[in-house]
């Protein structure tokens, strides 16, 4: 996984300075480029999410037994373990590529997607009264 992601720095680093129109991105370098943009852009979605449904997990809290589990540490410890599921899950299915040219878009699509549904279960939860 570390060597994917300096790959896609050594490789990101020239495009940077230029701009890369991600809705028609035509070389292996932008499709890559634009993978990871694309996976920044859900993570940041994923950290709204998780807030509120934090929020959403301390209030129900306050009507907990003084012997039960607080729903912040759960949903806190689910979280960790999903996050960890999710790299290591994106980092086997870029293996289907490994070594190529397309082993970072297919890696950073694949953390997209995954971190994508899992803001959506953040969501639900949070917004449930």
């Amino acid at each position: 996984m570390r060597k994917i992601l300096i790959a896609l720095g050594l490789l990101a680093s020239p495009l940077a300075a230029q701009e890369v129109d991600c809705t028609n991105a035509t070389t292996q370098m932008e499709m890559n480029f634009c993978a990871a943009q694309f996976y920044g852009y859900a993570d940041e979605d994923l950290n709204l999410a998780y807030k509120l449904a934090m929020a959403q997990a301390k209030e129900m809290d306050k009507y907990i037994a003084a012997d039960e589990l607080p729903s912040a540490t759960m949903l806190r410890d689910a979280q960790r373990a999903w996050i960890t599921y999710r790299d290591l899950a994106c980092a086997a299915e870029s293996t289907l590529v490994r070594g190529g040219s397309m082993e970072p878009l297919m890696y950073y699509s694949c953390m997209e997607r995954e971190t994508r549904s899992r803001t959506e279960s953040l969501r639900i939860f949070g917004e449930t009264n």
